[in-house]
């Protein structure tokens, strides 16, 4: 393969630039004074850029293949942070040999030359983008292989099973009984199916809860925004109507990250810009996983309030009572019918009841069950190919069951063998690959 460069850091203290392939080692002693001569030791020395001159000076490190993060001979350049000085020896290490590395083929040459599974590659990538602790702790755990593994222990045994029904086929002569693969075709499928259905967990682990923010104008939806995301994100007057357009921010709240949609009041209005705002309030609310809806307190429920409460039944929603430092002119109780438990009584204003809002966030979305060990789903692809390796598990028994031949079920268990190692990367195509891959930053 050639030998790719490309840097690895913003600007700050310390940029690192990283060069793998056959030739690492040659082009970084054209760029770097220093001697790398033992695998893993840093040496000190200076770095040049393409004319020979000294542009900085800093460490270097070789890793010598296979001992290293792609595989291949791989040196790494640590001088400071500055852009000009990186791009400068950047250039000198193309002038040298390299070429640009492009987006994820660091990791992509990782996962060619056997060093992490397509699961590990991918949450490579989790890791980098993670915004919360817990996130950050379960694509830890993927990056070990947490994922990988499970699913490589299910495929060996479909393949077990596939070849037990393949000898009973095609040697008849050999009196070989018919498997008896019932109950283990049963548990796989429950095992992938659970794993599929995990993937609700996960996607708040990674991704946050798509949470609008909806309610009839000026009960202070605006306001709720501002104090949970801690800064005057939206426009807040006395005036209704202000919010004529869905305005996003996200914040963490109840140990949860939110994508926050402060969208505009609902209610019947002739004005063309503000129908249309009311519009997409009610497109953010459908597309919702989470709804905050709020009121008014110190106001009597009204229709618009009604109207709210119709729209939050069946749906994941918290009735956020705002305004209680003010004279209540209705009870909670009026509100039980519609949300349940899932009442919280907050001044925005005055920052109060924000706690018992994350509290209520955290135990409606079960955030303490969720387990961040790497056992949970995280990725689209992944839920799409369990789900479907599931199907055709039960499609398989369905065949036994309905006194199909064997190779029916011998061909859907295949499918699912194939589907698991499109997970894995054992079956993937260049095409999945380079979709995975392009979604990485260069350097990665």
């Amino acid at each position: 393969m050639d030998t790719i460069a490309a840097v690895c850091t913003g600007t700050g203290a310390v940029g690192i630039l990283r060069i793998s392939g056959d030739m690492a080692k040659t082009v970084a002693s054209r760029v770097f004074s220093g001697q790398l001569n033992t695998p893993r030791m840093m040496a000190y020395g200076a770095f040049l850029d393409a004319s020979g001159n000294i542009v900085d000076r800093g460490l270097a490190v070789w890793f010598s293949a296979p001992n290293s993060y792609t595989g291949e001979d791989v040196v790494e350049l640590h001088c400071h942070g500055s852009r000009v000085a990186m791009s400068s020896i950047l250039e000198a290490c193309f002038a040298s040999g390299a070429r640009a590395a492009k987006p994820g083929e660091f990791t992509r040459r990782a996962f060619l030359n056997g060093k992490m599974d397509l699961t590990q590659a991918e949450a490579v990538m989790d890791l980098i983008d993670a915004e919360t602790e817990a996130a950050a702790k379960n694509a830890a755990a993927q990056l070990d292989g947490e994922i990988g593994k499970g699913l490589d222990s299910l495929r060996d045994r479909l393949l077990d099973i596939a070849a037990a029904f393949s000898a009973y086929v095609d040697y008849p002569e050999d009196g070989i009984d018919e498997p008896e693969v019932a109950s283990g075709l049963e548990g796989i499928a429950e095992k992938l199916e659970k794993l599929a259905a995990s993937y609700a967990q996960g996607k708040i682990l990674k991704d946050g809860v798509k949470t609008a923010l909806i309610g009839r104008p000026n009960v202070g939806k605006s306001s709720l925004l501002n104090a949970l995301v801690g800064f005057d994100r939206s426009i807040v007057t006395d005036r209704a109507g202000t919010t004529r357009d869905t305005v996003e921010e996200s914040a963490m709240v109840g140990g949860v990250r939110l994508r926050l949609v402060d969208t505009a009041g609902m209610r019947e209005t002739d004005d063309a810009i503000e129908q249309e705002g009311v519009s997409r309030s009610t497109n953010a609310a459908e597309r919702a996983d989470l709804l905050l809806c709020v009121f008014d307190v110190a106001q009597a429920l009204g229709e618009e309030d009604l109207r709210i409460c119709e729209l939050a039944k069946g749906k994941c929603a918290i009735a956020v009572v705002n305004k209680s430092d003010l004279a209540a002119q209705f009870e909670m109780s009026t509100l039980e019918p519609y949300f349940g438990d899932r009442i919280v009584e907050i001044s925005a204003k005055e920052r109060h009841g924000l706690d018992a809002l994350g509290a209520c966030i955290s135990e409606t979305l079960a955030v303490k069950t969720i387990p961040c060990d790497g056992s949970v789903i995280t990725n689209a692809r992944h839920m799409a190919a369990t789900k479907e390796a599931a199907l055709r598990v039960r499609d398989a028994l369905n065949a036994l069951a309905g006194g199909l031949t064997p190779d029916v079920a011998v061909g859907e268990i295949e499918q699912a063998i194939a589907l698991l190692g499109e997970i894995t990367g054992k079956t993937a195509t260049d095409a999945v690959l380079t979709r995975i891959f392009e979604r990485f930053c260069v350097g990665k």
